[in-house]
């Protein structure tokens, strides 16, 4: 078995080995802080402040100029860091590596040919196409994911693994030659199938669909302002090539008995392309970033397909509940389907939804702490900033990661605490991959007052890095922190948190038990349960008095909070992601598999009978609506053969062993009505808020009907509300359950959408009072989660054990059937089925009539009413 991980960048990339002088990419703007290679002199390490910084410099004093040299920027790659195969010793991945943007890499690589092509251009490519090159690990994609998957595979829980990805580089101007070369390496000797793009493709796809379009909105940042050109953006139609070409690497690959698990926003519709070309396929999609509101969501115009191009997947997972339940609620408002508190069912099958936080791999991080480079900077930095208190962050500076807000929060704190000013440093890594003039002129601004107004001849408060620094350095400096600050505006789950405490153990320096400061809109935020100082990065005030906390808190109290975190990050490591989440995913590819209506058998009817005729004493359970009687709308149903029926369930009943009950979604009245002439016979009502005991003739309320009335008067509001939008609806009250019908309107269409909505509405405001809202064909059903056919199947169970107790001539049921053909059979299929493998009834059968995928034991094409003539023939 192969496990098929997918996703948009390969761990791996390709170094050409050219002169620096043919393959120096083009020069950076004038804004631009990243470091290329051929910017540089060997040998000569890159001092902080020789580079061209957009903040205005602050008058320099001794002190200041210290700066200067002492974090080196990071190394565009070690290119002498080659990965010689696939068992080589892959070297640890930053958990959020602040990768450079695409085609801007540290590689020696061609340019993208996605912008118009020049002559200078023709004759860069030239150099590429007959050169040696090696294969590297990749400055691109998920370094969370690859550390998981690389802890799997250390721990002996992943024996074959296949990467899914591209190589992160343009690759128009590599010869057909060379790309087949590249991709047979990579097959043979680093389990990687590499996807080709076009440079065109690629860039509509990543740089304009999932960074223009996507990512904002997943971030709950909106492209409407006056600047965007998300409203003439055509992307789309790249967005959908690229999924597709990551879907026919996989199907050609593919065999049976193999997992496919696809990652994040950039590849949303490869779910449901490959579910349509492997229907059997055990197929995983996780989601690494966040999931927006409904609100937000819809916001898309192409929400549909991306929700549809989801639900391909067996198991959808997600980073925290929160995310988790916004899908399930886009999904119930959009695409008009039940959404459960376990998954989404769909009218041909169910997907599983569910929430797996994202982790850190303690061991490898343990060991590359340990490296004598990572002692040294330790060191360093103790000796740089003695009697100082470190606050530290390392974010992308972007609109999302919440840099400005962090350093207004700081600014503040300064203001309200000068005398904390010469005692404090706070150091902000800060790198950026993409234009943004304006945030990077404001967050400069920021910098230069602060550091203006607070600095003295011997101290600078604000050390501000527009640039990333060494992996080493990196772990060096959250080691000797007293705090680490983050003020994400929305994120999936921030890795660095985990690692900060992590090593904050007090093994390797002398500060131990840092603080940790943390935006309640990460998705780490969830894990750690409040033990953190949780702060809304909005509120500044907040936010400034968290960093007094955060150097005020006492030794104790510290001490508890980081053993509280540190328990939380020990529990959800990469390795535990990683063999939960596909744990779960054959644990639900095998129900789907035996739910399936291709899997379940047809029932067999001599096997039947023959249970029938040795029982003694046998109990049925028959649904009415689309099993006795036609299928239809709720309220005009009637019976197909009324006398047939009929006679057939007196002709049951006359057998003393026979027990009999009809169960509907019918009023008690109604039901007295239509099964008058059939005495004895059970009946459960209201889908089984009402119980007429088999042989009794009054009704049993099994719900408070007091309490009904009471949600019933909140929801008839909003359903009035609906009702009056959807032209052609009405509501039918029942005594513990109201139906909006909207079977009859014009616009079938518009009527969904609508019915959609109220659904989602009503599962927001009611869930307090134990009431949901079911979309059922041609309606919407809103009845109380107390009571199902499945307590009502309970309640008659027991009744009858009791008789068999009190009247010794009576014995308990050794047969059971039950059938039915709707949504809300299930939960009684499921309570029979447990009692059959229980052995507390000897023969149990369960029927589903039609054709959808079901946990009865059985199917039937036609209703059941023809069942009981083999029976009463023998």
């Amino acid at each position: 078995m192969t496990v098929f991980v997918a996703s948009l960048f390969l761990p791996y990339t390709i170094h050409f080995n050219v002169t620096k002088a043919t393959s120096r990419p083009p020069l950076p703007s004038r804004r631009s802080s990243q470091i290329r290679a051929g910017d540089y002199n060997d040998g000569q390490p890159l001092s902080l402040f020789s580079q061209d910084m957009t903040i205005s410099p602050i008058p320099e004093t001794p002190a200041v100029t210290e700066h200067e040299g002492f974090f080196v920027p990071k190394q565009p790659s070690s290119i002498d860091a080659k990965i010689s195969h696939k068992n080589a010793p892959h070297p640890m991945a930053l958990s959020d590596p602040h990768s450079p943007a695409w085609g801007k890499s540290g590689f020696n690589q061609p340019r993208s040919r996605a912008s118009r092509k020049s002559q200078r251009d023709q004759s860069h490519e030239r150099a590429f196409n007959s050169v040696a090159w090696s294969v590297h690990s990749a400055e691109q994609g998920n370094g969370g994911l690859r550390n998981a998957v690389q802890a799997a595979v250390e721990a002996g829980s992943l024996e074959e693994k296949t990467w899914v990805g591209t190589l992160g580089m343009p690759t128009d101007a590599l010869e057909d030659s060379q790309k087949f070369d590249i991709e047979d390496r990579l097959a043979n000797e680093y389990d990687s199938l590499t996807v080709f793009l076009s440079d065109s493709d690629f860039d509509g796809h990543y740089s304009r669909y999932c960074k223009t379009i996507l990512w904002p909105v997943f971030h709950y940042q909106i492209p409407d302002n006056p600047k965007s050109k998300a409203f003439e953006d055509h992307s789309w139609v790249y967005y959908v090539k690229a999924n597709q070409a990551f879907t026919d690497r996989i199907v050609k690959d593919w065999k049976r008995g193999d997992i496919i698990w696809i990652h994040d926003y950039h590849l949303l519709l490869v779910p449901s392309m490959v579910r349509s070309k492997l229907p059997d396929a055990q197929i995983g999609f996780f989601l690494h970033v966040a999931f927006p509101s409904s609100e937000v969501f819809r916001c898309l115009a192409v929400r549909r397909e991306l929700l549809e191009g989801l639900l391909g997947a067996n198991l959808i997972g997600f980073q925290t509940q929160e995310y988790c339940h916004h899908f399930l609620q886009t999904c119930s408002r959009l695409l008009c389907v039940e959404a459960t508190t376990d998954g989404l069912q769909l009218e041909d099958r169910f997907v599983n939804v569910s929430t797996f936080p994202i982790g850190i791999d303690p061991v490898s991080l343990s060991a590359k702490r340990a490296d004598p480079e990572v002692l040294n900077h330790i060191d360093r930095i103790k000796d740089k900033y003695p009697d100082k208190k470190l606050i530290v962050a390392r974010d992308k500076l972007d609109h999302v990661r919440g840099v400005r807000q962090k350093l207004l929060a700081f600014e503040l704190f300064l203001n309200k605490y000068p005398h904390m000013s010469e005692k404090v440093v706070m150091i902000q890594v800060a790198t950026s991959t993409t234009e943004q003039a304006e945030l990077d002129a404001t967050v400069s601004d920021i910098v230069t007052r602060i550091n203006s107004v607070h600095s003295t001849l011997a101290h600078q408060p604000l050390v501000f890095l527009k640039q990333d620094i060494e992996f080493t350095q990196y772990l060096a400096m959250i080691t000797a922190a007293d705090a680490l600050m983050i003020t994400s505006l929305r994120e999936g789950m921030n890795l660095t948190s985990h690692e900060f405490l992590f090593c904050q153990d007090g093994k390797y320096s002398v500060n131990k038990h840092g603080s940790l400061i943390l935006s309640e809109f990460t998705g780490s935020a969830s894990v750690f349960k409040e033990n953190d100082l949780s702060v809304n990065p909005w509120d500044y005030r907040q936010c400034s008095e968290a960093i007094r906390s955060a150097l005020e808190m006492g030794t104790q109290e510290r001490d508890e909070r980081w053993h509280k975190l540190m328990a939380a990050v020990m529990h959800h490591t990469a390795e535990y992601w990683f063999t939960s989440f596909l744990g779960r995913l054959k644990k639900a590819w095998k129900e789907h598999t035996r739910r399936d209506t291709i899997s379940i058998p047809r029932l067999s009817i001599s096997q039947l009978a023959e249970q029938y005729q040795s029982a003694e004493r046998r109990l049925f359970i028959l649904d009415y609506e689309g099993t006795l009687a036609s299928s239809g709308s709720s309220s005009t149903t009637l019976l197909t053969s009324p006398q047939r029926t009929l006679d057939i369930l007196n002709e049951i009943l006359e057998d003393g062993k026979n027990v009999v009950y009809v169960m509907s979604e019918k009023k008690p009245e109604d039901l007295d009505s239509l099964f008058r002439r059939v005495p004895d016979l059970g009946l459960i009502a209201e889908n089984g808020c009402f119980l007429k005991e088999f042989g009794s003739e009054d009704w049993a309320e099994m719900a408070d009907i007091e309490k009904m009335m009471v949600w019933k008067q909140s929801v008839q509001g909003l359903l009035d509300y609906y009702r009056e939008r959807i032209e052609g609806s009405w509501i039918e009250e029942r005594h513990c359950s109201l139906v909006l019908h909207y079977h009859k309107a014009d616009d079938q269409l518009a009527a969904a959408k609508q019915g959609g909505e109220c659904a989602n509405h009503l599962n927001d405001v009611c869930e307090s009072q134990h009431v949901h809202a079911i979309p059922i064909e041609g309606g919407v059903l809103v009845e109380p989660t107390d009571f199902s056919k499945g307590t009502a199947a309970t309640q008659i169970f027991e009744l009858l054990k009791k008789k068999d107790v009190e009247d010794k001539r009576t014995k308990t049921p050794d047969f059971l059937m039950v059938a039915g053909d709707a949504r809300d059979d299930e939960v009684i299929f499921r309570w029979a089925n447990q009692l059959g493998k229980q052995n507390v009834i000897k023969d149990v059968t369960t029927v589903s009539v039609g054709s959808r995928n079901t946990e009865a034991m059985a199917t039937l094409t036609q209703g059941v009413t023809g069942l009981y003539l083999p029976y009463l023939h023998e």
